[in-house]
């Protein structure tokens, strides 16, 4: 039994392995493109050439047409000289095989005998009418379009790289999503150059196409008359027709490349291909009607042939048909869309049920009398304010923003708002947004008319006031602001004081990616080896819980890989960093004589609390009676409220051991005071005493 192996010859192997390579099939096109200026091709070749010239001149002109951008083609100058090198090549090799031997293959002689009748005269006019139309319309008008685009993309550059740096600080956008949109910025500005230049590359084939139809008409006549000794009719008879066949059928694939060219450097970005948007953008009825009308009354015109005008002003009648029915559906379905009774309110199919598991971070639902305040066509609106309010906290606390998702609620009163955390409501509140709301000031004594309420934000008294009493107010001494202003603070401090919860897993995680590539030393050997992502997180949140700045994601790290050995909860690792972040935390409440305002724990105080510290689940915390926690609770307020009504804000300054513990103690009634060890006190900061807080 004879067993037959198929060895592959290594030369079918090498061959397939060039193949797969891209680059070494364009340097091998390359020489086939030089090949063809220096050695001759029999008339078969030359068919094939030019063949695939007006293929490749096809699929350009509907590549251009089909894509999107112009930056989908951005190798479009580098085909555009290929495809000219390739058509300067046929015609060399054209010319070559037409002097030598009187043909030039079966393609070049269709074209001279049927497109041109077989008269060599008619072809000669019909070439020069296309060089024409090539040079003087199309190269010219393409040319221009793309030194001006080139010049306006240059000049545009710095605007659009300050926009990207703007969109970065604000946290819109990532490093790498900056990275990628300057790429895209230095790519079109590229492109545009490139296409500048190549467009000389298509009038630059025009003119040597000319050339080269004179030289082979006189080389062709001097070779039929002198060394073949044809008669001077014949000799131009087939010498001419066969250079104008040749002529045209290398000039139509150029006229489409530079139609391609033209196309290309007067699209502008959009999300549809050409036809559509020209379609989309030229579907006018009235234009439709109204031609289709004049079109109709031209074949009053006596002499005129009706039959032309009658078919003319039929279609246009049939397009505005059309367009006014795709119209009235688009309208009748945007009408159905608005009515309040087709609005789902609530979940209906499992789909819906199902997008209701992802909460969103923060939501904000207005009535429907508060969505003027979205109109992106207003200059001062709230998606605006929101991104200040974006940079605002990333600047204070070093807190991204989540998308804020805003909503209209008909359930709501037409004038209210109400804020959600992770689908929790934490605010309501009403604005009138044909109102201003004036706040008095200290020294208040006469008051203004209007609708009492109260400031939502920091619950002062406030009254709604009109427009034509602002400048009475302002001279009264009251705080005059706008209703999207009152929102907007309102937004501002619930979400400072509700940062902890919007600090997710997934944001704690794109951080740390952040800070590894550019210190990538003070993540490695922290995260996940000595600590895993939700206690970083918890340490996090714990200090976004007291308005500590978490900026310096760097600095936090190094301070937890230095105590990750003695201690992983996440509470002590916070009072670590609490250490480390004196002076930061001492310059948010110093005053301009560089002064901290407190008060302090009697000795006495001090010494029972230190007894009853325990450790409770490794954090610390006070093992007391009911009785003396109120106490403790009475006179903390009582001082609490002593140094507001001096205008300073309430801080209570402890030592360190106490103040983990004490802020458990009372932070649930007295949310609002600021808890602080004699430890955190920055260097050069003076601390000035107001009050104890004593059982006696």
């Amino acid at each position: 039994m004879t067993t037959t192996t198929s060895v592959r010859s290594p030369i079918v192997t090498a061959l397939q392995g060039l193949m797969r390579s891209n680059d070494i099939v364009m340097a091998l096109s390359l020489v086939l493109l030089v090949g063809m200026l220096l050695i001759p091709l029999p008339a078969f070749l030359v068919d094939l050439a030019v063949a695939l010239s007006i293929a490749i001149s096809v699929g350009i002109v509907l590549m251009t047409m089909f894509i999107k951008q112009p930056m989908e083609f951005s190798v479009f100058p580098t085909v555009l000289l290929l495809v000219t090198l390739f058509r300067l090549g046929i015609n060399v090799s054209v010319s070559r095989l037409i002097l030598l031997s009187g043909e030039a293959g079966q393609i070049i002689t269709t074209f001279g005998n049927l497109i041109v009748g077989g008269n060599y005269v008619v072809g000669v006019v019909i070439f020069l009418i296309l060089m024409i139309i090539q040079f003087v319309v199309i190269n010219s008008g393409a040319g221009r379009v793309a030194e001006v685009a080139a010049r306006f993309t240059l000049d545009a550059m710095p605007g659009k790289q300050m926009a990207i740096d703007a969109d970065l600080n604000a946290g819109l956008i990532d490093e790498t999503q900056a990275r990628q949109r300057r790429k895209s910025i230095e790519s079109e500005a590229d492109f545009y150059g490139a296409m500048d230049g190549a467009s000389k590359f298509v009038k630059g084939d025009a003119i040597a196409a000319i050339i080269i139809m004179l030289v082979n008409i006189i080389g062709g006549f001097v070779i039929g008359v002198l060394q073949r000794g044809m008669p001077l009719t014949a000799a131009l008879q087939t010498y001419v027709l066969l250079t104008i066949g040749a002529g045209l059928a290398v000039q139509v694939p150029s006229l489409l490349v530079s139609a391609a060219a033209g196309l290309i450097v007067t699209r502008s970005t959009s999300e549809t291909s050409l036809g559509t948007e020209v379609s989309t953008q030229i579907s006018n009825f009235n234009v439709l009607a109204v031609g289709a009308g004049v079109v109709a009354l031209m074949m009053l015109v006596p002499g005129l042939p009706k039959l032309p005008f009658a078919f003319v002003s039929l279609g246009l009648g049939v397009g505005a048909f059309f367009v006014n029915r795709e119209q009235a559906s688009a309208t009748a379905i945007e009408e159905a869309a608005s009515l309040p009774a087709l609005r789902p309110s609530e979940p209906e199919t499992p789909e819906q049920m199902l997008e209701m598991v992802v909460v969103d971070p923060i939501e904000l639902e207005i009535g429907y009398s508060l969505i003027p305040i979205i109109d992106e066509d207003n200059q001062d609106n709230l998606l605006r304010r929101i991104t200040s309010i974006r940079r605002q906290l990333m600047s204070e606390l070093g807190l991204i923003l989540p998308v804020v998702r805003i909503r209209d609620n008909l359930r709501l009163p037409p004038q209210s708002y109400r804020i959600k955390i992770r689908g929790q409501e934490v605010a309501l509140n009403e604005i009138m947004l044909d109102r201003l709301l004036a706040i008095p000031g200290s020294d208040i004594e006469e008051p203004l008319s209007g609708v009492p309420t109260s400031e939502p934000a920091f619950g002062l008294p406030a009254i709604w006031i009109s427009t034509a009493e602002q400048n009475q107010a302002e001279l009264k001494g009251y705080t005059v602001v706008t209703p999207l202003s009152v929102l907007c603070t309102h937004l501002t401090e619930v979400v400072r004081g509700h940062a902890s919860d919007l600090l997710s897993r997934q944001l704690v995680q794109e951080m740390l990616n952040q800070l590894r590539q550019r210190n990538p030393a003070s993540v490695e050997g922290v995260v996940p080896e000595m600590l895993n992502l939700g206690e970083v997180q918890g340490v996090l949140r714990n200090l976004l819980r007291e308005r500590v700045p978490i900026r310096d994601l760097s600095g936090i790290l190094e301070v937890l890989a230095n105590n990750a050995s003695m201690t992983r909860d996440p509470h002590i690792l916070a009072e670590a960093v609490r250490q480390s972040m004196a002076n930061t935390i001492s310059s948010q409440y110093k005053d301009e004589a560089n002064t901290l305002h407190v008060f302090t724990l009697a000795p006495q105080l001090e010494a029972t609390l230190r007894t009853s510290l325990v450790s409770s689940e490794g954090s610390p915390g006070f093992q007391i009676d009911s009785t003396l926690a109120q106490r403790i609770l009475v006179k903390t307020g009582e001082q609490m409220e002593a140094l507001a009504q001096l205008g300073h804000i309430p801080i209570l300054i402890c030592p360190r051991e106490l103040r983990l513990a004490f802020r458990r103690l009372v932070e649930q009634s007295l949310p609002n005071l600021i808890f602080m060890a004699f430890s955190e006190v920055g260097q050069g900061i003076k601390v000035k005493a107001h009050g104890i807080v004593k059982l006696d």
